[in-house]
């Protein structure tokens, strides 16, 4: 699914990812961990045609990032920080905007059936700005799944979230998936990483530090492993 080979990123003068190699599969769930600064955000943007690689090469599906970065765009989900939802908009409205730009055929019925699944019923209509951070970002997770990505990014997803927006992201996911989707997560939550994830990747210094497999809820392991590589480092 995802091929990177040799992919280094230099913002003026730093250095932020020095020469990053992975191979992730179709289907793969996988966490993307390491302290501030290590350049776990810098990979998943260059991944999603955020940003342009220094050097190195990725591809996705067979497609090449720089040549082929609409082909790319069009695999996938993406949830960063920010929502990327127009406020004045109702989620419907939200939705039904997003699914019309990837050509979803019945995008209203499919739109509400997922403001449904994220527990949003009642505000189909409402403006987006009254919401609170967790119905926004339920509303977002809903954006992202619209056109059913083969490929789902997610930028800290569970940060400030409540438990009830937190099972829906993750039901989300392992939805997503039993689909065939594959999902790569920038976390900061081992707890979640351990409890969703099949596979953990430690970035360390703009290298991977460690990849390896993961069984539910193997949260020591995961955390052992995070400390082995990162103890000392702010």
């Amino acid at each position: 699914m995802i091929q990177i080979k040799k992919l280094t990123k230099q913002a003026d003068t730093k250095l932020i990812l020095r020469g990053i190699d992975l191979s992730i599969e179709k289907g793969e769930t996988v966490a993307i961990l390491g302290p501030n600064g290590a350049g776990k955000s810098t990979l998943l943007k260059v991944i999603a045609t955020l940003i342009k690689p220094s050097s190195g090469e990725v591809k996705i599906n067979g497609f090449d990032l720089k040549k082929n970065s609409q082909d790319i765009k069009k695999l996938m989900g993406y949830l960063p920080h920010s929502s990327l939802l127009y406020e004045h908009y109702s989620p419907l409205e939200n939705l039904v905007f997003f699914g019309n730009l990837y050509g979803v055929k019945g995008v209203e019925e499919k739109a509400i059936k997922l403001i449904k699944d994220v527990g949003l019923s009642f505000f189909l209509k409402e403006p987006v700005k009254n919401f609170s951070r967790g119905m926004i970002q339920r509303t977002a997770i809903a954006r992202a799944i619209i056109h059913d990505p083969e490929l789902l990014l997610l930028d800290e997803p569970h940060t400030g979230l409540d438990q009830g927006a937190i099972s829906i992201l993750n039901d989300v996911i392992l939805s997503m998936k039993a689909k065939g989707a594959t999902t790569l997560m920038v976390t900061h939550d081992f707890k979640q990483a351990a409890e969703i994830c099949d596979r953990i990747i430690i970035i360390k210094n703009g290298q991977v530090a460690d990849d390896f497999k993961i069984d539910k809820n193997q949260l020591d392991l995961l955390t052992e492993k995070y400390l082995q590589h990162t103890e000392g480092v702010a």
